[in-house]
């Protein structure tokens, strides 16, 4: 019952007319056309020539810039190693679809280096100038600071607005990660905006893409997520992140990764090891035991029809139920979606603890939604008991709006307001309206992406903290979170803890916006510190304008499902327009849902072990089985260390190709065995997409036999 990209869909007669157009091979130009590349620049050593032995690395400073550890390049630029700009980015947001409009005055990129000094025992200390732009020069100065596989950065440009770090690419490494970025997973040859903020409808697919965002700005592009992070990974072994949180324009082009962070100072590391696994390590916090074990099945309606939907799911192995509509629900032009007043509905929910009970009983959880919006509940019907919205407007809770007052954002069919979450005060405030919320297994975290560049805040400047929101919404629903809660949420950035869900996806099959891409973001979050995410079994987005229609059928849905079992949890989703959708207690879909939701709960203990651990809990093949045919691989993963998937990803597909990595592979259907290092092509039944484990893997032969045991 989410909105922006979701509302901003009732397109309205656009549709045809925009359709038509892109027909016809009439190119509707996108806001997020990546600029130009900027220059490359040059290096020039100087008076400063020489090698400089930190220990763990080696600075070369000559004709070119080059950073070894023993012996292997792990930062090196033929031409310019840093660049520094004066200028802006210009916002546009609609529905919170943010899209930028980069302004230069000056560029520097011929880079002087006039020092250099090892101050201390692995610490190198530079400095120098760019050569002059319009006249005027801009200084610098670069501090390296090794420590074993880490190279410390830190460069400092005075008065620039934008500072660069660039670096080259070997002809056959690969750059991942950057958050979840629904797109193939090898970035090179792309030019990515690390800004938090819808992904988008469509993002490349055609008309859809053109249509929606010639009506409604919400089409997106390959690289726009929810949730992007400044880290970065190559199949090379080594990794990139940086501190800052300004948003950071990253260009892949031109077989180099250039870095520009708008902000005069970047701190930043290169790391190496000697295995991937290494790499991507993230500590998080832990899942509640009782996620491991069920399905957590989304209903809706009242009282009545979830009581209905859970008798039609008789026999699953459930383990919470998930109601998002416990506020009400209001009608927009959109459909059905929820008031924002945070507190239960009466109407809706009358016997609400009688339903808890009834669901305890069977050692259900409840969980719920939430998000840092507040509305005005005038036309609510029945009205509300604490009007949470003027509440926070009288006590200056709100997030304010440079003209004054606080800041309105529409919602595409009615307006909210958002908490200031730099407010101490404010943030006290919302957190015990999170406490009240009643449920028993934690909630839906949603949002988190919204805030306006221009916002006046209680403390600090959006500009820095508009990729630091999801963190500052995270720690808020964190601090109120009972131990044994699940509470995950959508938007992220660096030092998050908490489990992500990939967000909203088409109801359809494909890479751009569909159940493949869904992959895509899950398999780049965690090669980019988001180790736990799932996703919704079905997608959520269906669209029921001509030309670009968009509906789940049975096969989808259990297509998705099947290997979600695959995953850290397995949460169904109704989608925007339930009715019009295949559901999992249809007579069509349950009896193959049910026995997919006893596969998951016979994963549990496995499955506990897996999401325990720093690693990524659905890895990229790179991760495993570096340097082999199979880690080129963008639609098949490890679940864990054990069991290798390939998701049926066309429909009426009873096949799939599967690239098996060097050794002797067993499928946990059949028992049957492959020989690896090869492209073999494995029988799909619907609940039995390719899932197999190394034949030595004794533990997992266990689980296999009992999986055919069901």
């Amino acid at each position: 019952m989410r909105v922006d990209r979701r509302s901003a869909l009732a397109l309205g007669g656009g549709v045809v007319a925009v359709g038509a157009l892109t027909a016809a091979g009439i190119s509707l130009r996108s806001p997020y056309a990546a600029p130009s590349v900027l220059p490359s620049g040059t290096w020039h050593a100087g008076s400063a020539a020489g090698t400089y032995d930190l220990g763990g690395h080696q600075v070369e400073l000559g004709s070119r810039f080059r950073v070894l550890r023993a012996g292997v390049p792990v930062w090196w630029a033929r031409t310019g190693v840093l660049a520094a700009g004066r200028g802006a980015l210009d916002w546009t947001d609609v529905h919170g679809h943010f899209s930028d409009h980069r302004r230069l005055d000056r560029w520097w990129s011929d880079v002087r280096c006039e020092a250099a000094e090892v101050v201390a025992a692995g610490t190198l200390r530079m400095s120098g100038r760019f050569a002059a732009v319009q006249g005027e020069e801009k200084s610098w100065a670069l501090t390296l600071v090794s420590h074993d596989d880490v190279l410390e950065i830190d460069l400092t440009v005075p008065g620039a607005d934008v500072v660069m770090l660039r670096g080259d690419l070997a002809a056959d490494e690969p750059v991942r990660g950057l958050g979840a970025q629904f797109c193939p997973t090898d970035l090179r040859g792309r030019y990515v905006v690390l800004a938090a903020r819808e992904q988008g409808v469509g993002r490349g697919k055609e008309p859809l893409t053109a249509i929606v965002e010639a009506t409604k700005g919400a089409g997106g592009s390959p690289t726009t997520t929810y949730a992007p992070m400044p880290a970065l990974v190559t199949d090379r072994l080594r990794a990139l992140d940086w501190d800052e949180d300004q948003v950071a324009e990253v260009d892949l082009r031109n077989d180099r990764v250039d870095v520009a962070v708008w902000t005069d100072r970047v701190t930043a590391r290169w790391r190496t090891a000697a295995a991937p696994h290494d790499l991507v390590r993230t500590p998080h916090d832990p899942l509640p035991q009782w996620t491991t074990s069920g399905a957590i099945i989304a209903m809706q309606g009242g009282t009545a029809e979830v009581r209905r939907k859970l008798a039609a799911l008789e026999g699953a192995a459930i383990s919470g139920v998930w109601i998002q509509d416990w506020v009400g629900e209001r009608t927009t032009s959109f459909g059905d979606r929820l008031w924002w007043t945070w507190e239960l509905d009466r109407r809706r929910y009358p016997d609400w603890e009688q339903l808890v009970g009834e669901l305890a009983a069977r050692g259900i959880q409840v969980l719920t939604y939430i998000n840092p919006f507040l509305v005005e509940a005038g036309e609510k019907p029945g009205g509300v008991r604490r009007d949470l919205y003027h509440e926070a407007l009288q006590q200056g809770f709100l997030v304010g709006h440079p003209d004054g007052g606080p800041y309105v954002l529409d919602q595409d069919g009615f307006s909210a307001v958002m908490v200031d979450l730099t407010n101490p005060d404010a943030s006290d405030w919302f957190g015990q309206v999170i406490e009240a919320m009643p449920r028993t297994g934690g909630w839906m975290a949603d949002f988190g992406e919204s805030l306006p560049f221009d916002a006046v805040l209680h403390d600090g400047d959006p500009r820095t903290l508009h990729n630091r929101w999801p963190v500052l919404w995270e720690e808020l629903c964190a601090s109120v979170r009972g131990s044994d809660e699940f509470v995950f949420h959508r938007s992220a950035w660096r030092g998050t803890r908490a489990p992500h869900w990939a967000g909203d996806q088409l109801t359809s099959w494909d890479a751009h916006d569909g159940m493949a891409s869904a992959l895509l973001g899950i398999l780049a979050g965690g090669l980019s510190g988001l180790p736990v995410i799932h996703g919704d079994v079905g997608g959520y987005t269906a669209l029921p304008q001509p030309v670009i229609r968009t509906t789940r059928n049975a096969e989808l849905l259990l297509r998705w499902s099947e290997w979600y079992v695959w995953s850290p949890v397995l949460r169904t989703h109704e989608g925007n327009r339930p009715a019009e959708n295949a559901q999992v207690w249809d007579p069509d879909v349950t009896p193959a849902f049910v026995q997919q939701t006893k596969v998951f709960a016979e994963l549990a203990a496995y499955r506990a072990q897996v999401v325990a651990d720093e690693l990524p809990s659905m890895r990229h093949c790179c991760l495993e089985v570096p340097g082999t045919t199979a880690a080129r691989r963008d639609d098949q993963y490890f679940f864990g260390p054990s069991f290798l998937v390939a998701p049926v990803m066309e429909p009426g597909a009873t096949s799939r190709e599967v690239t098996l990595p060097p050794g002797r592979w067993v499928l946990v259907w059949t028992g049957e065995e492959y020989t690896g290092d090869q492209v073999v092509r494995i029988r799909s039944l619907i609940g039995q997409p390719p899932v197999l484990h190394r034949a030595e893997d004794t533990a997992a032969a266990e689980i296999s036999r009992r999986i055919r045991a069901l």
